[in-house]
């Protein structure tokens, strides 16, 4: 069934997505009824993450907004990374994420017990060992100290990525990574204690490689998942080059 291929995240538009995809014609408000008769419904509800990152000392020139009108219609073009948190049992543990904007794939992540400079140094590092990232791609994030530091500028440098950086009390700026961390909250962490550090990255791995980035369909995308679109981009990139 569509409902339960979304593991209870997927609400009635999804699931008309997901059954007009499989070949089923259907009615919104007919699906809607049967799922609420059923008691079927999206385990989203409204709940606000809370910023982590600190950008009193980015306040200045420098800090520029390259995404700003900038039409993105390819993957690797643009990515987006920020930082969240988990509570275990153990205490705080911090995530970090790059997501590329056009396809919306998670290309890396990395949890700590800290949130300093070196997490997000790391999770870029992952990033472009895993993928083929292009010189020039943007690399889009707030001014948290942790974006604005040395450490993750230089390396941004040395690895040909161009840096950008949200305007200061616009969180919108980057709403690809905030509204992929509201979604992981959801989905995945709120109502579930984690007894351990070790428990809670577990999950966060089997949600985001074997899942999000796998199975949970997009509308954006056509209802398909984020990994099934960059295939098909390829495969269309190929057949052009040939």
């Amino acid at each position: 069934m569509a409902y339960l291929s979304g593991e209870g995240t997927y609400g009635t538009d999804r699931v008309c997505g997901q059954l007009r995809r499989e070949g089923f014609p259907c009615s919104f408000y007919k699906v809607r009824e049967y799922m609420d008769l059923q008691g079927l419904h999206s385990i989203h509800c409204k709940k606000r993450q809370k910023p982590l990152t600190n950008s009193k000392r980015a306040r200045g020139d420098g800090y520029a907004n390259l995404t700003k009108g900038l039409t993105i219609d390819s993957p690797f073009q643009v990515l987006s990374s920020d930082i969240s948190y988990i509570r275990t049992g153990e205490g705080f543990d911090y995530i970090c994420q790059i997501k590329d904007v056009k396809s919306g794939i998670i290309l890396a992540k990395s949890m700590e017990s800290h949130m300093r400079a070196e997490l997000v140094s790391k999770t870029i590092e992952k990033a472009v060992k895993r993928w083929n990232i292009p010189e020039g791609c943007i690399f889009h994030s707030d001014r948290g100290s942790q974006y604005t530091s040395a450490e993750v500028k230089n390396l941004l440098i040395k690895e040909g990525l161009r840096q950008s950086f949200s305007r200061v009390g616009k969180p919108g700026d980057n709403s690809w990574s905030e509204s992929f961390f509201a979604n992981m909250k959801k989905e995945a962490v709120h109502w579930v204690h984690f007894k351990t550090r070790a428990e809670a990255r577990q999950k966060m791995f089997e949600h985001i490689e074997g899942f999000y980035n796998t199975r949970r369909i997009q509308k954006r995308l056509g209802y398909i998942s984020p990994n099934q679109w960059l295939m098909r981009w390829n495969q269309g990139v190929q057949k052009s080059v040939a």
